[in-house]
């Protein structure tokens, strides 16, 4: 499959749109040290051709970190693999971005690592490492407490833009897990594969990126 490339100019910037996927496995935005982590390079019908980035690492999967096959890297993530992660094609273009979080403490939550639709149930997962998943939990968004649940599960039913947030839980006697970014879209995704873009605006004097749904980035040519 040829790579999906468009290059527009505004406003004294260059724009690159561009269409990849990376997922990961187990679907989670926090894990513990030492869990196995699957993350995979895709496009709708190949994945080959990227490989996978972060911004903590120098090395490529594979050269002393994980284990590399193919667009896909195996590892045993530990806290020094927190932060953000991509796809990169020969070409240079980029994916869409996921940013994890591994702690040595003793909660995470699990939330999803992927914006997820506008009107969509949500399920979140506070849970520990040695303990069984079902204790009671207390759930945070921005700072605030939203209500505590006697299972560890809280359910966000039909989530709108205003779910969007900084989420947390807390399981008493065993502490607080770091928090996780969720993002709500509204623009409907591909059944089978979700397409985002990425727009590097490019200046003498350096880049930054903005992240968003296909269908919401500006017109290219």
């Amino acid at each position: 499959m040829k790579l999906r490339k468009n290059y527009t100019r505004n406003h004294g910037f260059f724009i690159l749109t561009l269409t990849a996927r990376l997922t990961v496995s187990p679907s989670s935005s926090q894990f513990f040290k030492g869990d196995f982590v699957s993350l995979s390079c895709e496009e709708d019908d190949s994945s080959a051709g990227w490989t996978l980035r972060t911004n903590n690492k120098i090395t490529q999967c594979g050269d002393g970190w994980g284990r590399g096959s193919g667009s896909s890297c195996d590892i045993n993530i530990f806290p020094l693999d927190s932060g953000v992660y991509w796809c990169e094609s020969r070409e240079g273009p980029i994916s869409n971005m996921v940013n994890l979080t591994v702690t040595g403490g003793s909660v995470i939550l699990q939330s999803p690592v992927l914006p997820v639709m506008e009107g969509d149930d949500v399920t979140l997962l506070c849970k520990t490492k040695t303990t069984p998943s079902n204790l009671p939990a207390a759930f945070y968004k921005d700072g605030s407490l939203i209500r505590k649940q006697p299972t560890g599960h809280m359910t966000i039913q039909h989530v709108s833009r205003s779910d969007e947030g900084l989420y947390k839980c807390d399981i008493s006697g065993h502490g607080e897990s770091p928090s996780s970014w969720i993002t709500v879209t509204s623009e409907e995704l591909h059944s089978d594969f979700t397409f985002y873009s990425i727009h590097i605006f490019i200046e003498q004097v350096g880049f930054s990126l903005q992240v968003g749904p296909l269908a919401s980035s500006p017109s290219v040519l």
